[in-house]
């Protein structure tokens, strides 16, 4: 995790501060390019650059034709090492640090730095010991979201043999057969998961409410230092989006008649039937939450409410391995005709679907009524509206958006989902992920090119959502 997180904050401070303290020309384009590679699974993109740098991938190929050199005269480092995975995952994590330090330091943060410029403080000096400290706990924010998406990583790590806990986890569960020893790993991997949401925690109590904040006034970037500031944006750009997007389309459009075979359509339909099934069960539970949380804001309603939403922060692999154990001991008390639902199956691997996304649907949602006063309620009330009067005439039309996003998050949260399908999935039953992950392990990138890149694309929603929130409460000036 350590060299992820170096990686990941160079990247994401590096351009959040470009973005969001400097002035130049392409800025308002790469502010949401930059967010992109987020939208990629860090397995898809492991894959293709696997692809492209083995020895007889095209890059090496390329180098040696133009190099006239034989095969056993060029050796390039591998990029299937503990710092080729670092460096992937940060490629696709460091949007999560961008975001909110680019926010950071075009608000607070940026009218410190102009103060400490007025005041003598070379451009230099005033970063990194005014505008840095002072968007450290944005930073640690987007740090420990970092530290969670890569605790829970799955695929790159498995494909490059990397052991972690995911992997040791997996293993010694399906492996071995050893349920007793992965669970005592799983318990070990869920101290480092409380570490980082108390981590998490405190750097939004450490963030300050920019409401009140106006924009800092940015540095006007010309000539010369313009062009590094779009070099420096567009890099990650291009490598943790726009090589995989352009590999995989490559790929699957020259082995189109290995790719779109008949079982193709069945990969789409059960995912995208998981995706819908799950996205609708989620909106409605978040619904429910958030509309209790409205009727009674009580510091109880408040932390079960906290407690039912923790799923997000939970490994896919910890949370089906617990689902998994906690199903095979309740089975025994069920009767036999109905073991069935308990001992793997559809409804088990909704029901960690729902687990595990009910976060997403319940943030886009509480949001949603946030934003409807609660003089509309005391209005229609006083006007003879029944509680379901006011929930079916008036908050349902209001909240139609945010259920959509939040319809929208999960359905593209479960089409990415790799651990937990793994785990908890029927025989004989594959989705886009499992079917990518699969044909990946052997070396069939170019038969797994159309379901990845559909996964990626799809993938792409959500960013856009989330840049068109982010630039409609901030505008970034030009």
């Amino acid at each position: 995790m350590g060299l992820t997180a170096t990686f990941s904050l160079i990247l994401g401070v590096s351009t959040g501060w470009l973005i969001g303290a400097c002035s130049f020309r392409g800025q308002r384009t790469l502010s949401w390019l930059l967010m992109l590679p987020l939208s990629a699974p860090a397995y898809i993109v492991a894959y293709v650059y696997t692809d492209l740098l083995e020895v007889s991938g095209p890059v090496q190929s390329a180098l040696r034709s133009w190099l006239a050199l034989g095969i056993g005269e060029l050796q390039l480092p591998s990029i299937r090492t503990l710092p080729g995975a670092a460096l992937l995952l940060s490629l696709v994590l460091y949007p999560y640090i961008y975001l909110l330090a680019r926010n950071s330091f075009a608000g607070r943060s940026g009218t410190q730095f102009d103060a400490a410029r007025v005041l003598g403080h070379g451009p230099y000096s005033a970063f990194f010991r005014i505008a840095l400290p002072a968007a450290r706990p944005a930073i640690i924010g987007g740090l420990a979201l970092v530290l969670m998406e890569t605790l829970a990583d799955f695929g790159v790590v498995s494909y490059f043999s990397v052991p972690t806990f995911s992997t040791g986890i997996y293993r010694t569960w399906l492996g071995f057969g050893d349920s007793g020893a992965a669970l005592k790993l799983a318990s070990l991997m869920l101290l480092f998961v409380i570490a980082l949401i108390g981590l998490e925690e405190s750097s939004r109590r450490s963030a300050v409410d920019r409401s009140d904040v106006s924009r800092a006034t940015p540095i006007s970037l010309t000539g010369a230092r313009a062009l590094l500031a779009v070099t420096i944006c567009s890099v990650p750009v291009l490598l943790g989006f726009v090589v995989p997007v352009c590999t995989l389309a490559i790929y699957a459009v020259e082995h189109w008649h290995l790719s779109s075979n008949r079982h193709f359509g069945t990969l789409v339909f059960n995912s995208t039937s998981l995706a819908i099934a799950t996205g609708i069960m989620a909106t409605m539970i978040a619904w429910g939450l958030a509309y209790l949380k409205r009727l009674n804001p009580s510091p109880l309603n408040y932390g079960l409410i906290r407690l039912s939403t923790l799923g997000y922060a939970l490994p896919g692999i910890l949370l089906a391995l617990a689902i998994l154990d906690a199903s095979g001991t309740l089975a025994q008390w069920w009767p036999a005709s109905a073991r069935f639902m308990l001992s793997g199956g559809i409804a088990l691997l909704l029901y960690a679907y729902v687990c595990r996304f009910l976060t997403v649907a319940y943030q886009s949602v509480d949001a949603g009524f946030s934003s409807i006063s609660p003089d509309i309620d005391a209005a229609a009330r006083t006007l003879g509206a029944a509680p379901s009067q006011v929930l079916w005439r008036i908050h349902l039309p209001l909240l139609r958006p945010s259920i959509l996003a939040a319809s929208l998050l999960v359905f593209v949260d479960v089409m990415r989902e790799l651990p937990a399908t793994l785990i908890l999935r029927p025989f004989n039953f594959d989705t886009l992920a499992t079917r990518v992950y699969r044909l990946a392990s052997d070396e069939r990138l170019a038969d797994a090119s159309l379901p990845a890149i559909v996964i990626v694309l799809v993938g792409v929603i959500p960013v856009l959502l989330l840049q068109r929130s982010s630039a409609t409460r901030e505008p970034i000036e030009t």
